[in-house]
């Protein structure tokens, strides 16, 4: 057991530790046809409330996407399906143009939703919040899609899929 107890803890440490999380795998959009589209990787999603319907997420504010976000006041939350780990590693790059090859129609507000993901949340940004090295994005969903498919999960440092726990009664 890695033991830490200290306020001057190695950062790589500590992501690696909070890494221990499993989460589901997300690409967050935002722009539209008259600024420009963007999109990051991001496992910060989380629902906050359900009436009214509230998520959040956060994105590092050095981000050359934030000021999109901040002027669109929109974004789609888009939960990524195993078979969509490419997107992925696509989104987290830092690439001219990241929505190449990537099959998308325009939602709410002209914003990218990717297509055959497990779930999209269209949302309004209702707040925004820095906290730390990151801003954190309150949004109500506006609209939202699912399916049955298998979620792409992060856990460790590596891509992970759901297996079915076996419980005994």
């Amino acid at each position: 057991m890695n033991t830490k107890s200290n306020t001057s803890w190695d950062k790589r440490d500590l992501r690696n530790a909070l890494g221990s999380f499993g989460t589901g795998v997300t690409v967050v959009t935002s722009g539209n046809s008259q600024s420009r589209f963007v999109g990051v990787t991001a496992n910060s999603f989380s629902s906050v409330s359900l009436e009214p319907p509230i998520v959040l997420w956060s994105l590092v504010s050095t981000s050359p996407s934030l000021e999109v976000f901040d002027e669109t006041g929109r974004f789609v939350i888009n939960v990524l399906a195993l078979q969509q780990m490419d997107l992925s590693k696509q989104f987290s790059k830092n690439l001219e143009d990241k929505f190449a090859g990537v099959e998308f129609i325009e939602g709410l507000g002209g914003v990218p939703v990717i297509q055959n993901c497990v779930a999209t949340f269209e949302c309004k940004t209702i707040q925004r919040t820095v906290v730390g090295d990151h801003v954190l994005f309150l949004g109500q969903v506006e609209n939202y899609v699912y399916t049955n498919k298998t979620p792409l999960l992060f856990c460790q440092g590596n891509y992970m899929q759901v297996a079915e726990a076996l419980l005994s009664n």
